[in-house]
């Protein structure tokens, strides 16, 4: 049975893991016949988000902890992950992926990525294993290889040319699409970076969760 590494950054679009997407690429993989190991950095997150309003609260909560939420508490820190247990590695996106496992959302181009991620991620890339990033997720990437890389976060004109000025390929791609970077194994999908609803962002992150596993053959 393969393993696949899903890295979540929280709980909530606004300030952790996008749900929709979690849950949608934790079912592919289950309905896949494949395992999914789940790992979230164990330090606090950037901010939290009252979901009703989008306004801040004054509170502080653990993105690890929030994290364990999705997964009904099966879920190890970040930085117990090794690329040598896992066969592919895939990461959702939401705030949370610009927040928690980067500063992107603060940063733009000048961000930094995780070290902890930035590191399973090399490993993963140097021992030819298959990655998917969704949504906002693959604009981490520019900062974690020095080498262009063909990915996607859907149509966003001005999210699209930063990504591009960090040395990117971007791709415009549907929602329903995935674009793969062959040489490097790199699977990318827009999902609610375009979705105006659940159906359509599960439709590229099913598509994306199959050309990752099949990449792993």
């Amino acid at each position: 049975m393969k393993r696949v590494g899903v890295v979540l950054s929280g709980c909530g679009v606004y300030d952790g893991a996008e749900i929709y997407e979690a849950v949608v690429t934790l079912l592919a993989i289950a309905r896949a016949g494949a395992q999914a190991v789940c790992f979230a950095p164990d330090r606090p997150q950037v901010d939290v988000i009252n979901h009703l309003t989008g306004e801040k609260m004054a509170e502080t909560r653990n993105v690890l902890v929030e994290a364990a939420r999705i997964t009904r508490g099966n879920i190890h820190p970040l930085s117990q992950a090794s690329a040598d247990r896992l066969d592919a590695l895939i990461v959702p996106g939401g705030f949370g992926a610009a927040k928690n496992l980067s500063d992107f959302a603060s940063q733009g181009s000048e961000c930094r990525v995780d070290e902890a991620l930035a590191a399973l991620v090399t490993a993963m890339h140097r021992a030819g294993k298959p990655q998917g990033f969704i949504c906002i997720a693959p604009a981490m990437l520019p900062k974690i290889f020095p080498f262009p890389l063909r990915l996607t976060i859907g149509t966003d004109i001005d999210t699209a040319e930063v990504l591009e000025e960090m040395g990117a390929e971007h791709v415009p791609c549907p929602v329903e699409d995935i674009v793969v970077d062959e040489d490097n194994k790199i699977v990318t999908t827009p999902a609610w970076m375009l979705a105006e609803n659940l159906a359509e962002a599960a439709s590229g992150i099913e598509k994306l969760v199959s050309r990752v596993l099949a990449l792993a053959e």
